[in-house]
């Protein structure tokens, strides 16, 4: 596996497409910290670090409209790869869906979203889109 963040969301798309209540992918700093923002942001309702032998596995509860059972994700996408790195100042900070989606990105004051590197004046690597 060469880009393992690109793995991490994979399985979560995968997961809302295939109407799954949890999934699993292998724990990493950088994967812990994308959960987190996605905790936080409402896009997912919880999450918890199972600690394992080799490698401990992150276990992430899905979220899904009560009534519609419509998933909170409707699009998770990857924008830098290891290939392509793509990074952002902040006067050219993308905005995902006109300010209604997330863009995760990694700065030096950490992961963080797109408004919060506005308010913190910094810009780094554009991890991922979410709305």
């Amino acid at each position: 596996m060469t880009d393992p963040i690109a793995d991490f969301l994979t399985r979560i798309r995968n997961a809302y497409l295939a109407g799954n209540k949890v999934v699993e992918a292998p724990a990493s700093k950088m994967k812990l910290a994308i959960t987190k923002i996605l905790c936080e942001k409402g896009y997912i309702l919880s999450y918890k670090v199972v600690e394992n032998k080799p490698q401990d596995i992150i276990k992430i509860a899905l979220k899904y409209h009560p009534q519609t059972k419509v998933a909170a994700i409707k699009k998770i996408e990857r924008v830098s790869s290891p290939g392509l790195r793509r990074y952002t100042d902040v006067k050219d900070m993308p905005r995902v869906l006109n300010g209604l989606g997330i863009a995760i990105l990694s700065t030096s004051k950490g992961v963080i979203t797109d408004k919060e590197a506005k308010d913190l004046n910094v810009g780094g690597e554009v991890i991922c889109y979410v709305y």
